[in-house]
């Protein structure tokens, strides 16, 4: 398939928002279970790190990042959302996104991106795996969904291009 990756505008909003929602419908995907208003979403994401892929004019995937806190010792740590169309899914749509957001982090300063997967979504750790994350842990019934605990696995990327290396490591 034929994309490309762009910066997000805010008239992307409805696009965006139709593919978080088929994202949260699988139940595999977040905890969230409706997509919030635009205000809500726009003021919870970083404005340097949102990006789009699109194909033939339509967007087909997207990826933001929200800082983790408001202290200052955590601006450099930022949580990633992403998701990507049914439609598109297993085309290298996610890996393109976050490679891409990947960059824009670390042109922003941001040292350390996190997310926090469903252990099912397999598809999501293997690609977070293959863009450099790595798993640092598993919340243990973190969280109920229609009645049900469920766990996530902790994953984390530390660039080498920004922010303090862990000991041991050369850029």
């Amino acid at each position: 398939m034929d994309f490309i990756v762009e910066k997000m505008k805010d008239e992307d909003w409805p696009a965006v928002k139709s593919i978080y929602q088929e994202g949260i419908a699988t139940g595999n995907a977040t905890f969230e279970t409706d997509v919030p208003d635009w205000q809500k979403w726009d003021n919870t994401h970083l404005r340097d790190c949102r990006l789009i892929a699109k194909t033939e004019g339509k967007i087909i995937g997207w990826v933001a990042l929200s800082p983790v806190s408001k202290r200052p010792v955590y601006s450099g740590v930022a949580e990633v959302s992403l998701y990507v169309k049914a439609s598109a899914r297993g085309q290298g749509v996610g890996k393109a996104l976050l490679r891409a957001v990947i960059e824009e982090s670390e042109r922003a300063c941001i040292w350390t991106l996190q997310g926090a997967i469903f252990p099912g979504n397999a598809a999501s750790i293997a690609l977070c795996k293959t863009c450099g994350f790595r798993e640092v842990g598993r919340r243990e019934c973190i969280g109920q969904m229609n009645g049900v605990w469920r766990d996530v696995v902790l994953m984390e990327r530390r660039s080498k291009v920004v922010g303090v290396l862990k000991k041991g490591e050369s850029k």
